[in-house]
């Protein structure tokens, strides 16, 4: 078991540097194994999903401050530098002599020892600068002309995402979106109506030292805010009381806006959000068909289900373009759409660098694909909800507009809600989150018409 934060850190880094693991899972799976603390626990996933989402501008300071740029250097010793930085340059909480020794440790403890005076050297060097800016902080070297280029440096972004923000953004609200991105995420309740309320919810939660608001215009939504500990932990988590959901994310089953005793089908159903929500809504009266074609997420959508106590859901493991016995069953679809999760960044703090633009390309065939299939589901007269968490037009706005204009049978059904300001003229929600301060979200609602 380790016990020290920074070196469980540098372990996990490793194996997402090395194996390509996702960052989230390394980090479960080493923090269950480690004896730490509560505010070492809190350490170590600060450091790991910083580390990662700031790996370009972290790779930026390097190069400027040693005479190898950073892909030159040993692997092992750009993690334990990408850690000394991050802790200088965006942990105020955390001395500057802690940063530097602790760094100093970890080229010893990891086989560096012949260039622990390196890192020694490189991260006083930065601090011997700072003393001279007459900002709180050194900036990045920003001189490049290159708007994208600088852009990329200072927030730690990828070129091809920048480039297509500023087309559809400008800069100022690049800016914005970008410093939304990097921020640690909050965490909103979706209360179970069928079991409790929302006011007893919230009472319960502050009594338990939470940090609690309600979210304007959903009822059943809480934001939680500081720290929260273990998830399980939390009263009412195992009476099933509530679920971790988004508040954009809740938005898409109130817009599928199901009745009860319908036939319903969540297409790509995993890991269950928005299917137990459906029954929820329903008064868990009807049929929720729920299809997935992975059976591990698959049996997280039944876990849930079996926590919220829930009986109108019928999970089957498929690929739903394999499917041919669902044609005009049901009163409603939804098509939750695999996608590049443009959307929602802060949560997934590896994802700005795992996908590319060929990468979302080929998700928005997929996509394409998958609507085609859905929409022959759907009974005349019924409706379908397109939704992704994703903020590319290839793969919302473009998507339907193709499938619109080769099925004149169905048509976008504008949706009743208070959000106006994420309406669309064209009948779409696209949510930005540094706009509406939740996650990116692409929501339209079709009707097949007789």
């Amino acid at each position: 078991m380790n016990d020290n934060p920074r070196q469980l850190a540098f372990i996990i880094l490793r194996e997402v540097e090395r194996r390509g693991v996702y960052a989230d899972i390394a980090l479960d799976e080493n923090l269950r194994k480690a004896d730490l603390s509560a505010v070492n626990r809190r350490l170590t996933t600060e450091l790991v999903y910083g580390c990662v989402r700031r790996r370009r501008s972290l790779d930026a300071l390097i190069d400027q401050f040693a005479q190898k740029k950073s892909h030159q250097q040993p692997p092992d010793l750009r993690i334990i530098l990408h850690l000394g930085f991050y802790q200088l340059y965006y942990l105020s909480q955390i001395p500057a002599s802690a940063a530097v020794n602790t760094s100093v440790e970890l080229a010893k403890t990891n086989g560096l020892s012949g260039l622990s005076g390196f890192v020694n050297g490189i991260l006083r060097e930065y601090l011997r600068q700072q003393e001279k800016q007459t900002q709180n902080r050194p900036i990045l070297r920003l001189e490049d002309e290159n708007l994208i280029q600088t852009l990329g440096n200072l927030y730690s972004f990828p070129d091809w995402i920048l480039e297509y923000w500023l087309n559809q953004l400008g800069l100022e609200e690049t800016e914005k979106l970008c410093q939304w991105f990097n921020q640690s995420p909050t965490i909103d309740l979706r209360i179970n109506a069928l079991k409790t309320s929302r006011d007893t919810v919230e009472t319960e939660l502050k009594l338990a030292g939470i940090n609690v608001t309600p979210i304007p215009h959903l009822s059943q939504a809480l934001r939680l805010s500081g720290s929260i500990g273990e998830i399980q932990n939390l009263p009412g988590y195992r009476q099933g009381w509530w679920s971790i959901q988004d508040s954009s994310a809740q938005w898409v089953s109130h817009i599928l806006d199901p009745q009860p005793g319908e036939i319903i089908i969540d297409a790509c159903a995993a890991p269950g959000g928005k299917t137990t929500h459906i029954a929820e809504l329903m008064q868990d009266t009807g049929t929720i068909l729920a299809f997935d074609r992975a059976k591990s997420r698959l049996k997280k959508v039944q876990q849930n289900q079996e926590r919220l106590q829930l009986k109108s859901i019928t999970t089957q493991l498929a690929d739903i373009r394999e499917l041919s016995e669902y044609n005009s069953c049901a009163d409603r679809v939804l098509l939750d759409a695999p996608c590049s999760g443009l959307g929602t960044l802060h949560r997934r703090a590896d994802a700005r660098w795992r996908h590319t633009q060929q990468n979302v390309q080929e998700l928005s065939e997929l996509q394409t694909e998958l609507l085609e299939k859905t929409a022959t589901w759907v009974k005349p007269g019924g409706y379908l909800v397109y939704a992704t968490c994703t903020i590319h037009p290839l793969e919302n706005e473009t998507i339907i507009q193709s499938f619109l204009s080769h099925n004149l049978n169905w048509e976008i059904d504008l949706p009743e809600i208070p959000l106006q300001d994420v309406l669309t003229s064209e009948g779409y929600l696209k949510v930005w989150p540094h706009r509406q301060n939740m996650d990116g979200f692409f929501i339209v609602k079709l009707k097949r018409i007789s």
